[in-house]
Order: C-alpha cells, then sequence, then structure tokens
C-alpha cells in the first residue's frame, strides 16, 4: 500500500469525476476482500479508512465471552484483559488492528482489480446519468472510428455510436471530421452507457432550427411538427406568440441567411416552411403547398381526407415519387388521399350511377348519399340503419326502406353477374369442346375415291 492515499484519491476523483466517497468505499471493500482472503473468511473483520494516516485500516472483531465456542471471533474475558483492553467485560465486542503487510501478492492484485472495476462501474453511472437527461438534445463529436457501417463518435468523456439506418443517405465522413448529431437513446448495458445518434431524426431539424432562429430559442416563434425524409426534403410548420413576429419570416431570415444554414448542415435537404394553423382542412393546404388546393372532403372518424386538385396542379401536390404528400400527411398526422379533378368527377359520375340504380332512389337522395360518403350501391348495402338515418334530408323513417331496396338491388346484381359468368363459362366450354372436335375430324384419314374401280 502506498504510504499516503489521501493524494491519489484526490488525483483520481478529479480526473474521472466520481465523488471522494465512492473511491474510499471501494479502497475498503476491496481491503476488505484481500484480508478475509488471507486470514480466512470465517473471521470477522472490518475495514476503515484512516484519513489522517492516509491508509485503510483492517480490524479483527471478537465478542468476549464466558465459553469459547468460535475460537476465530470469540474471546474468554481473561485473555481479552491481558491482550485486548484491560476494562472488557463479558458481551464486548472488541477491535484488534490487523497487520496490512501479511497480505499475500494474490490478494493485493484481487483488492487492486476490485478497485479498479468499482471505479469503472462509477464512471459508468456518471455518464449514464450525464447524458440520460439530454436525450432529445444535439450534440457535436469527433468521428472515431467506423465499425462495418455504423460510425463512433467521440463525445469527449464516452463514445456514441450512429447507426447505418440514422445517417443521411450519400453523406460520408472520415475519422476526426466534426459531426453534428440528435441523442436518439441512452441505454445502460453490460458494457457501459450506450448513447444512440441520429441525422435522420426530425428533431434535428427542430434543434438546428432552433440554434438558429433566436425567436424560437426564446419561445416567441414555436415549432409545431417537422417531418423529414433525410437528404431530400423536409416540412416543418412554425407559428409565432405574436402577432408582430411573421414566423415563416423569422425562420428564413435576412436574405434566407438563417434556412440556408440549416440547409447547409443537412447537406442540401430542401426545406419547407409551413405556417401553422389549428383549422387541419387549412393546414393541410398549406402543407401541400407550392400545389393549389380545389376542394378537401374531410372523414373525422377515420382521421383521412380527400384532397382534390386541378388537373395540372396533380403532379406538383404528390410531388417526385410521392415525397411531397407524404411528408405533408406526416407533418398534418392526416392521411392525405390526393387526386385531380378530372378523377373526382369520374368517380363522383360513376358513384351517382351506381346510387340512383336503386330503384326508389332518385337524384336528390343519390346526392345526399354521395355527399355523405356513399360512393356506390355495393356501399350503401353495407351500411346501417343508423348512419344512414342520421344523413340530414333522409332521415330515419326512410333508411329502412332505402336500405332494403338497395340490398336487394345489388343482391340481383350479384346474381346476374354469376348468371352471366356462368353462361360465359359455358360457352368458353363448348367453344373448345367444338375446337377439340374438329381437330378430331381433321385428323382422321381421308378414305382414297374410286380405288376399287381402278382396281
Amino acid at each position: 500500500m502506498q504510504p499516503d492515499l489521501n493524494r491519489v484519491i484526490e488525483q483520481v476523483s478529479k480526473e474521472k469525476g466520481i465523488d471522494r466517497g465512492i473511491i474510499v468505499k471501494a479502497l475498503e471493500e476491496a481491503m476488505l476482500s484481500a484480508a478475509k482472503k488471507t486470514f480466512g473468511h470465517e473471521k470477522n473483520i472490518e475495514a476503515k479508512f484512516n484519513t489522517e494516516l492516509g491508509e485503510v485500516e483492517l480490524f479483527e472483531i471478537k465478542t468476549v465471552v464466558e465459553h469459547v465456542e468460535d475460537p476465530e471471533n470469540q474471546v474468554t474475558l481473561e485473555v481479552a484483559r491481558s491482550k485486548i483492553d484491560p476494562e472488557a467485560e463479558i458481551g464486548d465486542e472488541l477491535l484488534a488492528k490487523l497487520p496490512p503487510e501479511k497480505f499475500g501478492r494474490i490478494a493485493a492484485q484481487a483488492a487492486k482489480q476490485n478497485i479498479i472495476q468499482r471505479v469503472r462501474d462509477a464512471e459508468r453511472d456518471i455518464i449514464y446519468n450525464e447524458f440520460k437527461g439530454r436525450k432529445g438534445e444535439l450534440f457535436s463529436g469527433i468521428v472515431q472510428r467506423f465499425e462495418k457501417k455504423n460510425i463512433i463518435v467521440n463525445l469527449g468523456r464516452t463514445d456514441a455510436i450512429l447507426p447505418e439506418k440514422e445517417q443521411i443517405p450519400r453523406e460520408r465522413y472520415r475519422q476526426g471530421d466534426r459531426i453534428r448529431a440528435f441523442i436518439l437513446d441512452v441505454e445502460l448495458t453490460g458494457k457501459g452507457p450506450q448513447i444512440v445518434l441520429s441525422r435522420t431524426h426530425p428533431g434535428l431539424l427542430i434543434k438546428l432550427f432552433e440554434q438558429e432562429v433566436p425567436e424560437i430559442y426564446e419561445g416567441i416563434v414555436e415549432v409545431k411538427g417537422a417531418a423529414r425524409e433525410p437528404g431530400g426534403r423536409a416540412k416543418i410548420a412554425v407559428t409565432s406568440n405574436d402577432r408582430d413576429v411573421d414566423p415563416v419570416g423569422a425562420c428564413v431570415g435576412m436574405r434566407g441567411t438563417r434556412v440556408q444554414a440549416v440547409v447547409q448542415e443537412l447537406r442540401g435537404e430542401k426545406i419547407d416552411i409551413v405556417p401553422w394553423t389549428s383549422d387541419p382542412a387549412e393546414y393541410v393546404c398549406r402543407a401541400l403547398a407550392p400545389a393549389k388546393v380545389s376542394k378537401i372532403i374531410m372523414d373525422e372518424d377515420e382521421h383521412t381526407m380527400e384532397v382534390i386538385v386541378p388537373d395540372d396542379q396533380l403532379s406538383l401536390a404528390i410531388g417526385k415519387k410521392g415525397q411531397n404528400v407524404r411528408l405533408a400527411s406526416r407533418l398534418t398526422t392526416w392521411k392525405l388521399d390526393v387526386r385531380s379533378e378530372a378523377e373526382a368527377e369520374d368517380e363522383a359520375r360513376r358513384a351517382r350511377a351506381s346510387l340512383t340504380g336503386i330503384p326508389n332512389v332518385g337524384d336528390v337522395t343519390a346526392e345526399l348519399l354521395y355527399q355523405n360518403g356513399f360512393k356506390s350501391a355495393e356501399e350503401l348495402a353495407a351500411s346501417d340503419e343508423e348512419t344512414v338515418g342520421e344523413i340530414e334530408g333522409i332521415g330515419p323513417e326512410r333508411a329502412a326502406g332505402i336500405l332494403a331496396a338497395a340490398r336487394e338491388h345489388v343482391q340481383r346484381l350479384r346474381e346476374q353477374e354469376a348468371q352471366a359468368a356462368a353462361e360465359a363459362a359455358a360457352a368458353a366450354a363448348a367453344a373448345a369442346a367444338g375446337a377439340g372436335g374438329g381437330e378430331e375430324s381433321a385428323a382422321a384419314p381421308v378414305e382414297p375415291v374410286g380405288e376399287e374401280t381402278q382396281r
């Protein structure tokens, strides 16, 4: 043992950022373990760190008894008074100091390993506690190495992992490059804390805007949502808590400097800044910009919207490979079905024709049913009386009759389709059989005419 452990404890405490008490406890436990290996596990031994001496003292605990039953931990009154404490009484627990120099090499090595392990565990706990509260924050680090396609990033006190699936496509890094990433998750594993980073999470976009736009950081401008297709395009919805502050203008900045700084950090990812509104239909219209929207049909129960756009705006609304409508759907959290006016008119025509085909359902009733989401006689037949009865202009008294007519109509159509299919199958079978017979006749040998006469 070193003559003064105080200096060593202080040094380790400062270097590792570990509380002095944890190191002292680790020393005491290590010395106690080593002592038991040297003197025997059956002995009752106590370890205490003496700050004045700068060493861990070991004491053997002996109980004073009349008759000794356990020689390792008990002592008679006579022996106790003569060798340990002259004022000892029956039942007292006496401490006798053990010489630490008697430790064997194996016990000393075990004590050293115990101290190293305890300090390492304490360091892991400190790092975990430090980073678990930073989940969802932006952090900078240095690219340390590559493990398969994952990037190991040095955050200073510890390493973090940037998995392949959390990397922006076509983004490349070299060892030593500085990288900014979003802390996605912090877990405490058997090997210590594992910090998972992300460059694809929408939170990265929000945090970057927070750094670039003081109004967001101060709470004047609020981010209501973000959606990304990493490396391609992103949408972020913002609103202002101050009527004098334009949320979109604040995010764009003078001559676009603020938004360009974010675009540069995301390697050229295009960013649409959407002004948020509490009206879902208007919010969807804004999210689909630059496309213009003609009409929206909303289904709140299914949380879906049918968005109708002019014919020349369809490709713009959908975007490249459906990117624009996907991002708008994620941003607004509504399921969107985008179609052109021509498609909508064609569908409406077919729906009205299907509904007016039901006996006793006129144009007005068919229009009411269509406006309430019924697009065919089959859909109406599958509905229930309560749903149809709630439609204004139809009412419960007419609902039962309309439903009965619709179901009878659909059943008749299905029977006609089945009969037509059976007739078509029979005709096809007959045609196949006729073709087979013709081939057989053609294949039969032709008997020569007039052969006998010639003979």
